[in-house]
């Protein structure tokens, strides 16, 4: 079996890592590439499983040694995917996800056309302040400024919805999850022949549901709340009451 890579991005806030930890608990044969980071862990982050922690100094040496398969400075903070991730997957024949933001998404795009791009949004501002609201809290630190800043960006990275393949609205977990298995099912199904058992169609047609070009229904209320493809003049609601957050 040839390996697949798949590239998945979201706003922070999103829950993406939510997403790929449920897909890698339910689907056997795909690899996660833990990104390395300059930034301080936080809350529970352990070295190696969240991030690879490293120094600016150290991460700087393995850009001059070409070791990143892509890496982006983001907030003031580097972060990278190393391509030892890629070529331990695939010596053994598995897929890869990587959990990447824009920028780093863009650069393995250009180095590998044939991966697969998973763009994952809020369903709204409000639920996307409220999820970055928690998880300052569960981590200690409710800095708003900071909150300020991530929900500007999402609006910027939300934009970049256009350069991804498929499309997923994490509303609701569950249904979230199983459309992004659907998905990593499909592309194997048609990329490498591999059987889907009996549910097969249901599968292929829940994958094909997401991919963007039929998406457009479903994702005209999320990108109008953003003040994206929305009516002219709208504003994104990213600062309005927070009464219901707590």
């Amino acid at each position: 079996m040839a390996g697949i890579l798949f590239i998945i991005s979201a706003p922070s806030g999103s829950g993406k890592s939510t997403l790929v930890n449920e897909l890698r608990q339910q689907v056997a044969g795909i690899d996660f590439a833990v990104s390395w980071t300059t930034r301080a862990p936080r809350g529970s982050e352990e070295n190696g499983r969240e991030y690879n922690f490293t120094t600016r100094e150290e991460f700087e040496r393995m850009i001059e040694q070409d070791l990143f398969l892509e890496h982006a400075e983001v907030f003031g903070n580097y972060y990278g995917t190393a391509r030892q991730s890629l070529d331990e997957a695939l010596a053994v024949g598995h897929d890869l996800m990587l959990d990447i933001d824009v920028q780093g998404a863009t650069q393995v795009r250009a180095k590998m056309p044939a991966a697969v791009s998973i763009f994952v949004l809020p369903p709204n501002p409000k639920i996307l302040r409220t999820r970055l609201r928690n998880r300052s809290r569960a981590e200690g630190v409710v800095n708003e400024s900071e909150l300020y800043r991530r929900l500007s960006e999402a609006s910027r990275e939300i934009e970049n919805y256009r350069d991804y393949g498929y499309i997923l609205v994490n509303d609701v977990l569950d249904r979230a999850v199983a459309q992004l298995e659907a998905i990593v099912q499909a592309e194997r199904f048609y990329r490498n022949g591999e059987t889907i058992a009996h549910r097969f169609r249901r599968v292929l047609e829940v994958a094909a549901a997401c991919l963007q070009k039929n998406s457009q229904e479903r994702l005209k209320p999320v990108l109008e709340a953003f003040g994206i493809d929305g009516p002219p003049g709208q504003q994104p609601l990213l600062f309005g009451d927070d009464s219901d957050d707590d």
